[in-house]
């Protein structure tokens, strides 16, 4: 069985307790507290063109690339790249908030450092990327470590821009 992250521990508490309590419900801003945080120097970044599209997690202009979804105009199916340790399993195991999918990975070794590369094909549709377009964050698993990739509130309307474009 796999063990819940901190984040599902503290959710699950807060939901238990609100459940359990005769006072006023958690404020809306108690609820957003508990999402994810964006970390410094990484965001959400969207580049299209006529017909093909990007939306890539990581640093600007820089090799450090989290996550990488790609698309062709109106296709509804996505490319998955993400550069991973050497040892990592070849799969990506994405989750938001609370939907998970697993997709097998075709794992190579990676140009830019002494990791690996995977990539992946996904439906724009599938529950994982529909809680993704709602909540706005994406989480990766791999093993038991866990990676969140929230947007900064400038760059947030950009996941929607990436799904618009794709269809």
């Amino acid at each position: 069985m796999r063990r819940l992250s901190m984040f599902a521990l503290s959710a699950a508490a807060l939901t238990i307790g609100a459940c359990t309590t005769t006072g006023d419900a958690p404020s809306l801003a108690t609820a957003e507290s508990s999402a994810p945080q964006p970390i410094e120097g990484y965001d959400w970044h969207f580049n299209a063109d006529r017909n093909e599209a990007q939306l890539a997690y990581g640093v600007a202009e820089s090799d450090d690339l989290k996550l990488g979804l790609d698309c062709r105009k109106g296709s509804g199916r996505l490319t998955l790249t993400a550069t991973v340790d050497k040892d990592a399993s070849p799969e990506f195991h994405l989750e938001s908030g609370g939907d998970t999918e697993r997709y097998p990975a075709v794992k190579e070794p990676a140009e830019v450092n002494d990791g690996a590369l995977l990539t992946a094909e996904a439906r724009t549709s599938e529950p994982v990327f529909l809680r993704f377009r709602r909540v706005g964050w994406l989480a990766a698993w791999q093993g038991e470590a866990r990676e969140t990739y929230v947007p900064h509130p400038a760059s947030a309307s950009q996941i929607e821009q990436f799904f618009a474009f794709c269809g």
